[in-house]
């Protein structure tokens, strides 16, 4: 697909880019039947690579613990009182990235070992679009790992895992549905780090930058998301206390963490399939929540926890299950895959353009 059979459509707060004459290859039940197909051969090919085995995750998690997800610390968590607990809040997550940390530690992980969930989120604060829903479905995982692979090295070959598992399966859905033309998905991942990409790119945008080194190399794993460049900007947000964006790793630049990105062509743009990295240990916790002023956390039960040794040492990461099978099944829009609540005038205008929203 070239650029020049793209036609741009526009929604009040962005717009997107489509094919000319879009429609859908698969139906709506053979959609459904696929995404169950895709879910299924991924989630066992991720266990396998990474050593994972399935938990029960939580959808909701007490408040004030540190426990749930705040994202760049901006977003708001959907709460609400308990009636038996003396009207105590709960969190509705919006991931689980230090839940599964503690899992870790209570359900007596050993190093090499690791989970894997399905986790289900609303973050009501999203801007919606393509990519982005107020439900959230990935497959958090994570992993112990021992002081010697807190190094660039040892992510990056967990990254290649991820991404092979990535090929493979659009491998498998094609063979399973003829129909769908191949992904346009290079068979190796490219590595480049926010800072290389910066000079590369001084005048262009951190999206923008994005989408020209996926643009050229077809799928990137971009490292090192959170902390400042030389513009004294991050390339994006990262919360203090999960990644650590600030351990300065073998090529002299800081942060063990970062995203999957892929170009997507049938929309002309990149798209983000996964985050990742290497969990803070307690220098590197004390450190950013430093930076981001955020040293109150310190008396949270998780960062507690952590501060006091009772937890590994891990790796851990979220894969988005629907961006997964929209790229797999060739759908431009999110709401094709997964169900959720959208604006009258998105679905007005995806309608008008034969997008058909779930």
């Amino acid at each position: 697909m070239l650029d020049q059979d793209l036609k741009k459509i526009k929604f009040k707060n962005n717009e997107m880019l489509i094919p000319e004459n879009y429609k859908s290859i698969l139906d709506l039940k053979t959609t459904e039947k696929a995404i169950d197909f895709i879910k299924e051969y991924f989630r066992k090919d991720l266990a396998k690579k990474l050593n994972l085995s399935r938990v029960s995750a939580p959808i909701m998690v007490m408040k004030d613990t540190g426990i749930n997800d705040n994202l760049n610390g901006t977003e708001r968590p959907v709460d609400f009182k308990i009636l038996d607990l003396n009207d105590k809040k709960a969190e509705i997550v919006q991931s689980l990235a230090k839940w599964k940390r503690l899992a870790l530690a209570d359900y007596d992980f050993q190093v090499g070992e690791g989970l894997y969930t399905n986790m289900n989120a609303i973050r009501p604060d999203e801007h919606l679009d393509k990519f982005h829903s107020l439900y959230v479905d990935q497959w958090d995982w994570e992993r112990i790992i021992t002081d010697k692979e807190r190094n660039i090295n040892f992510l990056k070959d967990i990254a290649k895992k991820i991404y092979n598992t990535i090929v493979e399966t659009d491998e498998f859905i094609c063979e399973k549905y003829p129909q769908l033309p191949k992904t346009f998905i290079p068979e190796e991942i490219h590595f480049i780090h926010t800072e290389e990409l910066e000079k590369e790119y001084p005048n262009l945008t951190s999206k923008e930058r994005e989408d020209e080194a996926c643009k050229k190399h077809g799928a990137i794993f971009l490292i090192g998301i959170g902390g400042n460049l030389k513009n004294g900007k991050p390339h994006d947000g990262r919360a203090s206390d999960y990644d650590d964006w600030t351990t300065v790793n073998s090529k002299g630049f800081n942060g063990l963490n970062g995203d999957i990105l892929i170009w997507n062509e049938l929309l002309g743009t990149s798209m983000e399939l996964s985050s990742m990295g290497i969990r803070v240990d307690k220098n590197s916790l004390l450190k950013q929540l430093k930076i981001r002023d955020e040293e109150w956390k310190k008396d949270l039960y998780f960062h507690k926890r952590l501060l006091n040794d009772e937890l590994p040492l891990t790796i851990g990461g979220g894969i988005g299950q629907s961006r997964l099978c929209m790229l797999f099944l060739r759908k431009v829009h999110i709401g094709e895959v997964h169900s959720t609540i959208w604006t009258d005038e998105i679905r007005n205008v995806c309608k008008e353009n034969n997008i058909f929203l779930l």
